[in-house]
C-alpha cells in the first residue's frame, strides 16, 4: 500500500512537471475553465478529466467556475490534490473532514463516471459542496487500459 502511494505521489509530480503528452492534451487543471472537454453528467457542474504519464487527474468545478475539488487516480489509487476544498473531497483511501454542522442538503448527484472512477457531488447545508470519489471498476485488469487513456 505504501509502495503504491509512493507511486501514484512519483506520477503525480511528474504528471504536473510538463513533461511530454501523448497527442494534444487538455490543459489547465486547477483553473475555471480549463481547455478541456466538460465531461459532467449534471448541469449544476464541470467536471474536467486530465491523464499524464499513467495518472488521470479529475477536477469537479461548480456551475460558475470554482474549482470545488480534484483528484489524481492510477492503478486502482487515489489522492486529493491540494485544490478547491480539499478537505470537504473523499477517495477510498482517504475520508473527508467534513464540519461537525453541516448536513447534506440534497441528495448526492453522479457527476463523472469513466467505466473506472465514479464521482458524486452533495451539495452542504454549510454551501461548501462534498465530493466522494468511488472505485467502480470490478475488474482492475481489464479497467486498466481504460485508466490510462489521453483525455482531449
Amino acid at each position: 500500500m505504501k509502495m503504491s502511494r509512493a507511486v501514484v505521489t512519483v506520477g503525480l509530480v511528474l504528471g504536473l512537471s510538463g513533461a511530454a503528452w501523448a497527442g494534444a492534451p487538455a490543459t489547465g487543471l486547477g483553473q475555471q475553465w480549463p481547455n478541456a472537454t466538460d465531461l459532467s453528467r449534471s448541469p449544476h457542474y464541470h467536471v474536467y478529466a486530465f491523464v499524464q504519464n499513467g495518472v488521470r487527474f479529475i477536477q469537479v468545478n461548480s456551475s460558475n467556475g470554482t474549482v470545488l475539488g480534484a483528484i489524481g487516480t492510477a492503478g486502482g489509487q487515489y489522492i486529493v490534490l491540494p485544490m478547491g476544498n480539499a478537505l470537504q473531497v473523499s477517495t477510498p483511501q482517504q475520508s473527508a473532514t467534513t464540519s461537525s454542522t453541516a448536513v447534506p442538503a440534497a441528495s448526492p448527484t453522479t457527476v463523472y463516471n469513466d467505466g473506472t472512477t465514479a464521482v458524486t457531488a452533495t451539495p452542504m447545508s454549510d454551501g461548501t459542496t462534498a465530493l466522494v470519489t468511488s472505485d467502480i471498476c470490478s475488474d482492475p485488469a481489464s479497467c486498466g487500459s481504460h485508466a490510462v487513456k489521453q483525455v482531449q
